[in-house]
């Protein structure tokens, strides 16, 4: 149960790593919305294995987490320029 709410928790967080990482993504909101997801889940893991408690805990960790993610999917999903 608790893995089901590190889930919908992950929908808010997507949307406010999105917020604080302003630009263009190349996969739009789906992809953020997934992206805080798992941000979610890798936060509230690694929240859980160092000891955490408390929900400041799980937001700030699952929002570095998704930014950190978002991050990552920019730089290897990056538009490159054609050239002719």
């Amino acid at each position: 149960m608790e893995i089901l709410g590190w889930i919908l928790f992950g929908l808010f967080v997507g949307l406010i790593a999105k917020l604080l990482m302003p630009g263009r993504d190349p996969g739009g909101l789906i992809v953020t919305i997934l992206l805080g997801i798992g941000g979610s889940l890798l936060g509230g893991f690694l929240g859980k294995m160092i000891g955490g408690r408390g929900e400041a805990v799980g937001w700030i960790g699952s929002i570095l987490c998704a930014m950190l993610l978002l991050l990552i999917y920019r730089m290897v999903f990056r538009r490159r320029p054609s050239y002719p």
